[in-house]
Formats: structure tokens, sequence, C-alpha cells
């Protein structure tokens, strides 16, 4: 039996909602910066700044990076359960995973404030 104990919303059907809504965002995003690159074919750096200058860009990038971190933890999660188990690491397992999900969630924290701190820093 594989406990929920880092689940993100201890709930299957909340979890599959998150990651398709998620994957939704990420391809809206996805989009959005294939056409920044298609009206700017030769973009130079003071264009990429002046797109990220705005703060509706900002907002829809941190938007973009909670919904990559949320995907992600939740796709880190299926897999440690999947994957980390007792015929693997015998007795050891519990931990085993329990030690990989919280490097996992530490990583994708520092991510997301430095993320964050990347799009609203000076």
């Amino acid at each position: 039996m594989v406990s929920s104990t880092m689940n993100l919303l201890r709930s299957g059907l909340s979890s599959w909602l998150i990651q398709r809504l998620s994957a939704l965002v990420l391809g809206i995003y996805t989009l959005c910066i294939f056409g920044i690159f298609i009206v700017h074919p030769e973009i130079d750096y003071g264009t990429w700044k002046a797109v990220f200058d705005n703060n509706l860009m900002r907002v829809f990038s941190v938007v973009t990076l909670v919904a990559t971190c949320a995907h992600g933890w939740i796709g880190l999660w299926t897999v440690f359960t999947d994957y980390l188990t007792p015929r693997l690491f015998a007795a050891r397992a519990t931990a085993i995973r329990k030690a990989f999900q919280t490097g996992g969630a530490f990583l994708i924290a520092v991510y997301l404030f430095w993320g964050i701190q990347i799009l609203w820093g000076s």
C-alpha cells in the first residue's frame, strides 16, 4: 500500500486535475513565448527585457512557474511512490522515499523562490 504522506492534495482526483490544469498553463505559456519569437524574429536583449518588464507578463510567468512546480511535484511524487518500493529497498523504502520527497520538495521550493526573485528583482 502506498502512503500519501507527502502527496500534494491527498486526493488522486485533485492531483490529476492539478496535473492537467498546470499542463494547460504550461502549454499556453509556451505558445505565448513562441508568439514573441514569431513577432520578433531578430529579438535582442532590449526587446526581451521590455517583454518581461510588463507586469502582466511577469504575473503570467509567476503563474506558470507555480504551475511548473505543482506539475513537477505531482510527477516526482508519482515516480517516488511507484519506484521507491519495499521490493527495491527492503524495509527502508519508506525512509528512502521520504528523503527523496523532502529533497525534491526543497529543490522545487528553491526554484520557485529563485524564479520569483528573477522575475520581480531589479
